[in-house]
């Protein structure tokens, strides 16, 4: 494997492309010996810098997507590969929607541990979990534990944690999924306004359309599973960006288009026995971004 790409497998790259999947497969295997294809046949590539959310059905292997890309899981088919730039920065860094912070550590101890992670010294680090802490509005916290916070205000001690240590590719699985809807905005807010001005790459898992448009250059629609990739979308709005452009005429007719793409995906029968689920799932997240 040639000394730039981290993956699996090797695959090609052009010049920009940051992230590359080829003929992508990931089958799970039950207790029971049942093999269940999660993903099949699944090609798409990820500029450097991109924001790049996907989109689908639950349960049609959006989350098995960002953990092949992460290396938590080997795919069974194909290839995903990650050119690196930076050696000196981690490759990537995670951020899930279950409040992954560690309860005996403070606030500035849990943004911290990426940086203690890599032998960085507590003086070298104080002033940047400082500067983070105030970048996700968490001054005043700092000797706080988990315990003491907000489901938001846990998200943002994952935030800040990962992007602490500037990695080249932030993956997001669903972060604000489990906030509610105003909380959910201010979070959306916050993230626009973090990566203003960064150079990292952002692979975004979620459910909701509006965030997905609000937040992202290109959109992936993914299939029933198994997933594959049924289109991808420009968004054609420039940075920066705020939610102001949520009234942009633009952003509601994008919208449309790509749930009437999704809700064909998730009525199709008998493609999934999640579909009435999904159906239900997609639908309350597109009546809570009007």
């Amino acid at each position: 494997m040639p000394a730039d790409l981290v993956g699996p497998r090797p695959a090609a790259h052009d010049g920009d492309d940051k992230i590359t999947a080829q003929d992508l497969g990931y089958t799970y295997t039950t207790r029971a010996g049942a093999q269940v294809p999660a993903l099949d046949g699944v090609d798409f590539t990820v500029r450097a810098g991109e924001f790049i959310s996907v989109v689908g059905p639950s349960g049609c292997g959006k989350s098995t997507l960002l953990r092949v890309i992460a290396g938590l899981q080997d795919p069974t088919s194909g290839s995903v590969a990650i050119r690196r730039e930076h050696p000196g920065r981690p490759l990537t860094a995670p951020v899930f929607q279950e409040y992954s912070v560690f309860p005996w550590r403070t606030v500035e101890a849990n943004v911290r541990l990426g940086l203690d992670a890599v032998g960085t010294s507590k003086a070298e680090a104080a002033p940047r979990v400082t500067e983070w802490i105030r970048r996700v509005g968490l001054e005043g916290f700092e000797k706080s534990y988990p315990s003491g916070l907000s489901g938001g205000m846990k998200q943002r001690v994952a935030l800040a944690r990962a992007f602490i240590t500037e990695p080249e590719i932030l993956l997001m699985d669903e972060p604000f999924a489990a906030l509610d809807a105003q909380r959910r905005k201010i979070m959306q807010e916050q993230l626009l306004e973090i990566v203003k001005g960064k150079s990292n790459t952002v692979f975004f898992v979620t459910h909701n359309l509006d965030e997905a448009i609000l937040l992202s250059d290109r959109i992936i629609l993914m299939t029933s599973r198994p997933g594959r990739i049924k289109r991808v979308y420009d968004v054609p709005f420039p940075r920066p960006r705020s939610p102001e452009l949520r009234a942009d005429a633009r952003f509601a007719v994008l919208e449309d288009e790509i749930w009437r793409d999704l809700r064909s995906e998730v009525e199709m029968e008998p493609h999934t026995a999640l579909a009435p689920a999904a159906t239900a799932a997609v639908g309350t997240a597109r009546r809570a971004s009007r």
